[in-house]
């Protein structure tokens, strides 16, 4: 598995790594679905101890997957797999917890401790801010940014990480921030990573960069023949895409687009889909949910970046331009 200096952490992490947010199962929070239906917590730790074996050694995670499940996932797999040679990320700040909003700090700490419980570990390598809503007139922020300094400072945490769906938003509190590592949406479709001017800001400033979705859930695998219905507690049953029949019928036509034009390798369109991402992006890791250990022999066959005139293309052929 190719590696890269993730920015100013100095920590060496895959190009494509380990996400879990399907490892906690269905979830759905204040009558929003927000997990994952389909998953199997053997199946699950088999892939996170695969993915050891394959060199994927940056996993990612968060309090909100299966609130707390994917993270106690973790903790049960350090009998087989060193955690000396995992680098963890966790987050937090998707549970409101008593106070009724987000980044209360006394919530913050509390589960910070428990996340260091429910994953057997005694320091978080990588704690994010797990989004950039930090209340009316931003009034929560200092006393959050305040207390996810302090548990830098006990030893709690290592690295500061700032995550959104919308890289705008990041890029308006990075500077107060001032995070080692930022977590955008991205993929092939939607893609505001350079326009945004996050991407400048990572270059300048020596950033890692974790892009998360980049097969906007599965969708631009082209693996759907017709709108698929997903059950309540999955998060793939508020998205548009699922449900029209032109745009997966577009995604069909774009893999078979890959398959062509990248017959050589042996996975063709996650070759496509990640290797787009990574185009340019020298301290940038892709994270894919793999939930079975064939995900991840799959995921461990790709990771290099594309050619900016292959990425262009790829992108051009999934938006149908």
């Amino acid at each position: 598995m190719r590696t890269i200096r993730f920015g100013r952490t100095h920590a060496q992490v895959p190009t494509i790594s380990m996400g879990t947010w399907g490892h906690g199962g269905p979830n759905v929070s204040e009558g929003n679905s927000v997990g994952w239906s389909g998953n199997d917590d053997a199946a699950a730790k088999e892939a996170l101890i695969a993915a050891y074996g394959k060199g994927i050694t940056h996993w990612d995670t968060a309090d909100a997957y299966g609130n707390g499940h994917a993270e106690s996932l973790i903790g049960e797999v350090w009998g087989e797999v060193p955690r000396r040679r995992i680098f963890l990320a966790s987050k937090f700040g998707w549970v409101k917890g008593p106070s009724g909003h987000f980044y209360d700090p006394k919530f913050m700490r509390s589960q910070c401790v428990r996340s260091l419980k429910l994953m057997r570990t005694d320091v978080i390598d990588l704690y994010y801010f797990h989004h950039c809503d930090f209340g009316p007139n931003d009034e929560y922020f200092h006393d959050a940014l305040a207390m996810m300094r302090k548990l830098r400072t006990e030893g709690k945490i290592r690295f500061i990480g700032l995550s959104d769906w919308d890289a705008r938003k990041i890029v308006r509190f990075i500077d107060r921030v001032d995070p080692d590592v930022v977590q955008p949406y991205r993929n092939v479709i939607d893609d505001e990573y350079e326009s945004s001017g996050l991407k400048t800001y990572v270059a300048k400033h020596d950033l890692g960069a974790a892009f998360f979705s980049p097969l906007m859930h599965g969708l631009l695998l082209g693996k759907y023949d017709a709108p698929t219905q997903f059950p309540e507690g999955d998060f793939r049953s508020g998205i548009a895409g699922f449900t029209d029949p032109k745009f997966i019928a577009r995604m069909k036509h774009a893999v078979k687009e890959m398959r062509m034009r990248f017959a050589d390798h042996p996975e063709p369109v996650l070759y496509a889909l990640t290797g787009a991402l990574l185009a340019g992006n020298p301290t940038a890791t892709v994270l894919l949910g793999q939930r079975n250990a064939k995900q991840v022999e799959a995921a461990s066959k790709v990771g290099e970046p594309l050619s900016e005139a292959d990425a262009a293309w790829v992108r051009r052929v999934y938006r149908g331009e």
